[in-house]
């Protein structure tokens, strides 16, 4: 469930400071909810599929944990990025 090279591109420059910054926190988790929609799906028409069930529950919590880091450190920052991603606080 790896996303293509060109979806991956698209996020980093929408998100990245330049074209080569996939660590940035931001870029983490644009990246991580492009996976998690892509795995929504998949289980939408697959429901039997638990070993993608609990791929996608890992997945949540990293986000989860990036999310909170982000928000201790930079408030300004989390709130944008949700706002970005459409994401629930």
């Amino acid at each position: 469930m790896a996303l293509e090279k060109k979806l991956k591109a698209e996020v980093v420059s929408q998100f990245g400071k330049n074209e080569k910054d996939t660590g940035s926190i931001e870029v983490q988790i644009a990246l991580l909810t492009k996976r998690i929609k892509a795995l929504t799906e998949h289980l939408k028409k697959n429901h039997k599929d638990h070993v993608a069930r609990r791929g996608l529950l890992i997945l949540v919590g990293q986000r989860k944990s990036l999310l909170s880091y982000l928000e201790r450190t930079n408030r300004d920052r989390y709130i944008k990025i949700l706002a970005e991603l459409g994401l629930r606080k």
